[in-house]
């Protein structure tokens, strides 16, 4: 949590109730994501940096459920807005709910978009500080970027007073006006008396017919209560998404950010523009990524590890020094220090292998434990199995885990040599130092040291094929 000026009753409110029309989608705006994490997620993360979830009030109106079901693991309050007539009109719920429910409004709020995913808990804090230190009666995080085109305009006092006269939007601006470059970014801070005693006086004279919480400054001002503006270091913290493709934008910007981020830390990211990371992914210094890798979700990569291009890892937890060839994909799995996995391995869900296995060419594996030190290096499936140490799958081994009816495990135990193209039937158990030998179906459990071998002997017809092409020639004659 970022220290602060103390308050002892600050709260968050996110505004997530809008559909998002221009982004010609059916799902809710602030459920499309960036950088791995819905807009309103990473929102929800900057804020709970600073201040607890339980004081956060995410407001929410267009698919209302399936925005509640997808964040319902942070901890945050919900409030339903029916209707969505506008910003004011949110917090006007907002404020009802509060009634209803008998809950004591925070002595100070600050509101921020669901659809800022770029906002860091550092800007919040330090609105929230500025404005309590100040004691305004509303504060406004404001920006300068390249192009202020289509944002209200901040009108100050003077040019050296924080002190906000107006705030004025784009299409109304006056002449002398066009050139102020300091813009509303539609995040504040207020004194919630303040603030409710003027909410329900805003009125909806607009094209929209709605209730903008904006036009509460002038409210404010009018009533010669403090508004102040505060600047914002870095505009693009501020950026909303409209489009997909100004979204995809905002994607970009984040995992630039994140490849920055790792790679000051000593991570290695060859061609980072090529690489998709998620902005939760860790990875620990002197690790190596090749290009066109994509690293997603809660993925750990160790120390040392090399994640060769085109593979794929997913909510992957990768230890130190791993080789990690090209083409591989790993999906909530995990791989122990020193192990190889690949090329085009595909090391699907709950697949855990220990330290120094190899898992080769075109392997995959699903809920299986690999001992340390085994060795399926070609061609094989291990599903519902559970690999002892320096266990050797031979090239073209499976495990028959699926009855139709029910998975079913194999057990494999330390030091068992499995030959090539072996069909174990689950269930079975192999023992430990055991052989089981190429070609064979093994049905029966294979006690320690044994040598189990499953096939038919083999017949040889001297001549047979020779004869066969003579009867042949003879028909077409």
């Amino acid at each position: 949590m970022i220290n602060s000026v103390k308050s002892p009753n600050f709260s968050i409110a996110i505004m997530a109730a809008g559909k998002g029309t221009r982004l010609k989608s059916a799902r809710a705006k602030v459920l499309h994501q960036i950088g791995g994490r819905t807009l309103l997620a990473h929102v929800i993360a900057a804020a709970a940096e600073v201040v607890e979830p339980r004081n956060i009030y995410v407001i929410i109106g267009h698919q209302a459920e399936a925005v509640r079901s997808a964040l319902a693991s942070t901890g945050v309050q919900f409030v339903l807005q029916s209707e969505q007539r506008g910003t004011g009109h949110a917090i006007q719920v907002l404020k009802q709910h509060f009634a209803a429910n008998k809950i004591a409004p925070p002595e100070n709020l600050l509101v921020l978009s669901g659809d800022v995913p770029l906002i860091k808990p550092e800007t919040i804090a330090a609105l929230r500080d500025f404005h309590l230190k100040q004691r305004a009666a509303m504060t406004i995080l404001t920006a300068r970027p390249a192009d202020p085109s289509g944002y209200g305009r901040i009108v100050r006092a003077s040019a050296k007073s924080a002190q906000v006269k107006a705030i004025v939007e784009q299409k109304v601006l006056k002449p002398a006006q066009l050139n102020i470059a300091e813009i509303n970014s539609g995040i504040y801070a207020f004194q919630t008396k303040a603030l409710f005693d003027k909410i329900d006086k805003l009125e909806n004279k607009n094209a929209h017919a709605e209730y903008y919480l904006t036009d509460v400054a002038a409210l404010l001002v009018a009533a010669k209560q403090k508004v102040l503006a505060l600047p914002g270091t870095d505009a693009t913290e501020v950026l909303g998404a409209n489009t997909i493709a100004e979204m995809m934008q905002l994607d970009a910007a984040m995992r630039a950010a994140t490849a920055a981020r790792l790679m000051a830390n000593g991570v290695s990211i060859f061609r980072p523009d090529t690489c998709v990371i998620d902005a939760t992914v860790s990875i620990a210094p002197d690790a190596i990524i090749e290009p066109f890798v994509q690293l997603l979700g809660s993925t750990s990569i160790g120390t040392g590890t090399i994640v060769r291009s085109y593979s794929v890892l997913k909510d992957a937890q990768i230890a130190e020094n791993v080789l990690i060839r090209h083409g591989s994909i790993i999906d909530r799995s995990s791989v122990g220090a020193g192990a190889w996995v690949g090329p085009y391995a595909n090391l699907r869900p709950q697949s855990d292998i220990g330290p120094g296995a190899h898992m080769g060419n075109f392997v995959e594996t699903k809920k299986a434990k690999v001992g340390p030190g085994c060795k399926v290096n070609h061609l094989a499936y291990v599903g519902d199995a559970t690999l002892g140490a320096n266990v050797n799958i031979g090239a073209g081994t499976i495990t028959c885990n699926n009855s139709g009816l029910a998975k079913n495990p194999t057990v494999i135990e330390d030091g068992a040599f499995i030959g090539s193209n072996v069909t174990l039937i689950a269930p079975v158990n192999i023992g430990k130092d055991s052989y089981v030998a190429a070609g064979s179906c093994i049905t029966e459990d294979v006690p320690a040291d044994a040598l189990a071998l499953g096939r038919s002997r083999q017949t040889t017809k001297p001549g047979w094929a020779a004869a066969r092409r003579a009867a042949h020639k003879s028909k077409s004659a």
